[in-house]
């Protein structure tokens, strides 16, 4: 078989008419890219929209945001806030720019726009709430009870009010120094899970708002909170030292509940020294471990207001953890999905293992019922061994108990006796299949359920496809980064649970074309800000307790700090993480060359686990100095500071010419010695000359064809591999490694029961074998770049402009990708039939294209809403395309 055969095709366009009734509306009106938020302290909130219109050409010419009080207002186009007036513009996100906003406040706006044709449409209402704004707006006090941080019953705390007007609307508002469940009248608010989000304790505090109206009554009145450890009393000991974090202290909290009645007046409900604090049924709870809950030890309706708490205890005034607390706006980690065992099995009179058959992050809910005291084990694992007994032995090596008292990733539960019990850890999570669960009583397949739990960001990108193997490739990626999705991203939901950077850049991409992840990306770059020091310098992992900061938290780990913003730019147009960060990347980049004064630098951790080359470490680094000072470059350019953008972009020249001198034999065009990881990284990071790509490109081809199409790269070289090749005329090398079923590849992890990534290429590895890592995971993103060609445009962000570049390449039968921008849906798909390819693509309202067709491509003819039409071909061999959609009939000349 012919890999590497090449076709001549020429090209037949037609477009879809489409009915303009209806068309034009702006939809999906969001503030601060959440829709409807509630708790906002942005003085100058983010709105944004989309524009539902599938006419060709569809553009927005002009707006006008409306902003008031009175939503009656509003629709009949009065904005007491804020009248933009009409604005001659296609942008479709604003930052606020009226009266200022007033804390504790729901405020309408809508936007009404005008089309090609200067014919107007109007949204529908929407509104936002403002929170505390401001520090000093708290009421409450900080309260804990009276134990240190060795001790281990998790407190409850609890007080009564009572309600005799009418109630308007309702809103409480809390933060703490660990975990929380907050009740009222017995029933918890939200579904939220692991509230507030982890963050660097001792400099930033998020506070979470609630609607509670429905929850409460008129008379009598209970607020219940219950608090767990979470990062903040880390009583559990493993390698990164959180047990030793100079914020540990008791679980602490602060809430304020503000109650406003229908007479206009307010009341605020807050944490002081005359509420009540108690143990109970949660007996130990640790975020690294598991949870151990006695339901003996239960007092029912605590959280009630006909509770009696006679024998509850004084609470503890304590300082608040920072000076720092903000709102917590991003989509909350929920316990998304509930998943039955596939498999249940009887491993002994005491003994059953529970197989879900997906590799998730998250708990499991446990029913039964049995004599008081009877002691039930859960032991949750992500393999089982050969006797088919749960086995933590790739997961718990960095764990360091002193005795048996607190096993890994296991809860233990204590039977109350009073009939069917409810177990479900609410301050933990843990990552597995399999749970070995030990009980005395004789248990059924249906008495335990997992729940897989996650930041509940919403999917954006979609795949269709003929190959089997790549639709696996794509579901396991995405479970794997969701099981990586806890308000920040992690390596690994088991053995570290840590915010590794490296694996965070390295996975964006793939967040991005698959989810609305944003929200969580500014959370965790804010969390870089707290962490970075004073001369720049970022740690591994982000929080940290103070483990980090060695010899190897360089530049190829911590370019989070300039990367993520750009790409945040890139997908959403919204540079203001770009500006909330740009002095901190410029003292990062500062950093580097003050010690780097040749452009070049080994302040870096390398090729993380390749299959068995070994990348140069100065190369590879200086390639990420290089993407840092150009990203800064830009950065300085779109801010309009001409000084830095000159020094900066001079820096990147002189990096991209040190390597080139020391690395590049521009006779043999090999870099170093020519790994696939030597050679793919400068290319994806555009350090390769322009007359020599073709020619690296080329030897990157023979080394992956070499290995019969196989990688043989660490996380760095995953990164780069396949854009590569891709990008720079080896689609086709592209696909057949990125497709491979054997050893090494995504296919083999899956043709030996993946359902998530793994750590290692070598599934027999005897170390770094987590079966659920993200930092291979490039691969998810490829798929949208290097087969359906959907790319942004730098020059106009946010898919204002898309990069269209469809590869069809031999052997896929067909192919389509669906990704939901914030311009609307962008479509691309292909079907390959004998000698014909028939491509179809959408481009949202409001949008363009610049398509690029695979070499030796040229229309024959072009219809656009059935009429002839020539379609034009600039030099750059680029097809403009305005808005619509389009089909491509491709015939083989």
């Amino acid at each position: 078989m012919n890999y590497f055969k090449q076709t001549k095709l020429s090209v037949c366009f037609w477009a879809v008419a489409v009915s303009a009734a209806g068309q034009g509306i702006p939809e999906q009106l969001r503030c601060e890219h959440l829709d409807r938020p509630l708790g906002i302290d942005n003085a100058s909130p983010r709105l944004s929209w989309i524009m539902n219109d599938s006419r060709q050409g569809a553009v927005q010419k002009a707006c006008r945001i409306l902003v008031g009080t009175d939503s009656t207002d509003v629709v009949r186009g009065k904005g007491d806030m804020w009248d933009s007036r009409k604005t001659v513009s296609g942008d479709m996100l604003f930052s606020y720019r009226g009266t200022l906003l007033l804390p504790f406040t729901k405020y309408y706006w809508n936007v009404h726009i005008w089309d090609q044709y200067d014919r107007e449409t109007t949204s529908e209402v929407t509104s936002f709430e403002t929170g505390m704004m401001e520090i000093i707006q708290w009421q409450g006090a900080w309260i804990s009870d009276q134990h240190d941080i060795h001790y281990k019953p998790a407190p409850y705390f609890r007080k009564t009010f009572t309600v005799k007007r009418k109630i308007k609307h309702a809103r409480a508002y809390i933060s703490a120094g660990g975990l929380y469940e907050l009740y009222l009248n017995g029933k918890k608010a939200g579904n939220h899970r692991l509230d507030p989000v982890f963050t660097r304790f001792d400099r930033r505090n998020l506070y979470v708002t609630y609607d509670v109206t429905r929850h409460l009554q008129q008379g009598g009145n209970a607020i219940g909170v219950l608090l767990g450890n979470g990062w903040y009393n880390h009583q559990s000991i493993a390698t990164w030292n959180f047990d030793r974090a100079p914020w540990r202290a008791r679980p602490t909290f602060c809430l304020d509940l503000r109650i406003t009645y229908t007479d206009g007046s307010t009341e605020v409900i807050s944490t002081g020294p005359d509420w009540k604090t108690s143990g109970g049924s949660l007996v130990f709870n640790s975020i690294y471990t598991g949870e151990h809950y006695d339901a003996r030890l239960e007092q029912r309706g605590w959280n009630t207001a006909l509770f009696d708490d006679a024998k509850w205890e004084k609470v503890t005034l304590r300082a608040a953890p920072s000076q720092n607390i903000v709102s917590q706006q991003m989509y909350p980690i929920r316990n998304v999905e509930k998943i039955a065992a596939v498999n249940f099995k009887k491993l002994n009179d005491t003994t059953y293992l529970y197989d879900f058959g997906r590799n998730i992050a998250g708990v499991c809910e446990l029913r039964m019922a049995g004599k008081a005291g009877t002691r039930i084990r859960l032991k949750h694992a992500e393999k089982i061994d050969a006797a088919g007994r749960a086995d933590q032995s790739n997961i718990d090596v960095y764990y360091y108990p002193p005795d048996h008292t607190d096993p890994f990733q296991t809860d233990i539960y204590i039977l109350s006796g009073k009939g069917e019990d409810v177990f479900m850890p609410k301050f933990n999570y843990k990552g597995f299949r399999y749970v070995e669960v030990t009980s005395p009583i004789a248990l059924k397949r249906d008495q335990l359920t997992a729940c897989f739990m996650h930041s509940d960001v919403p999917a954006v990108g979609f795949l269709q496809t003929s190959h089997p193997l790549i639709g696996k490739i794509w579901q396991a990626t995405n479970n794997a980064y969701l099981s990586n999705l806890m308000g920040y991203p992690t390596d690994c939901p088991q053995r570290e649970k840590n915010g590794w950077t490296g694996d965070g850049h390295l996975a964006i991409e793939t967040a991005l074309y698959n989810f609305d992840a944003l929200t969580v990306y500014e959370k965790w770059l804010a969390d870089h800000r707290d962490e970075q020091q004073p001369n720049g310098v970022l740690p591994d992992i982000i929080p940290t307790g103070g483990w980090g900061y060695g010899i190897h938290n360089g530049v190829d780990w911590t370019s989070t700090i300039a990367i993520i913003p750009w790409e945040i730019y890139l997908f959403y147009g919204d540079n203001k993480l770009l500006a909330d960060c740009y002095e901190n990347i410029k003292r990062y980049v500062d950093y580097i060359t003050l010690n780097s004064p040749s452009g070049l630098t080994s302040w870096a951790r390398g090729d993380w686990v390749p299959v068995k080359s070994k990348s140069s470490l100065e190369l590879t680094s200086s390639c990420y100095y290089y993407a840092d000072a150009l990203i800064l470059a830009k950065t300085a350019g779109i801010f309009e500071v001409q000084e830095d953008y000159d020094r900066y972009m001079a820096l990147a020249e002189k990096i991209k010419n040190a390597i080139n001198h020391k690395y590049l034999n521009k006779e043999t065009g090999i870099y170093a010695a020519g790994t696939q990881t030597e050679l793919s990284v400068p290319l994806m990071w555009g350090i390769v000359p322009d007359e020599l790509k073709e020619k690296v490109a080329q030897n990157l081809a023979k080394s992956v064809k070499k290995e019969n199409f196989h990688p043989d790269v660490g996380v760095l070289g995953c990164k780069a591999i396949l854009n590569a090749l891709s990008e720079n005329g080896q689609a086709e090398t592209a696909y057949l490694l990125a497709t491979q079923k054997t050893f090494p590849s995504w296919g083999w992890w899956i043709a030996n029961g993946a359902t998530t990534l793994y750590e290692n290429w070598d599934i027999n590895a005897t170390h770094d074998i987590s079966l659920n890592h993200i930092m291979f995971g490039e691969i998810g993103a490829w798929f949208y770049k290097g087969l359906a060609g959907i790319h942004p445009d730098e020059t106009a962000p946010g898919f204002a402009n898309i990069k269209l570049k469809p590869q069809f390449v031999n052997g896929l039968h067909d192919f389509s990708a669906t990704f939901q921008s914030v311009r609307g849906t962008i479509e691309s798909k292909w079907k390959q039939e004998k000698n014909l390819t028939y491509y179809t693509v959408v481009i949202p309202a409001n949008a363009t294209a610049d398509l690029y067709l695979p070499p030796k491509v040229r229309p024959a003819k072009a219809t656009v809403n059935d009429e002839p039409v020539r379609l034009k071909i600039d030099a750059a061999g680029c097809y403009p395309l305005q808005a619509g959609s389009y089909k491509i009939e491709l015939t083989a000349n």
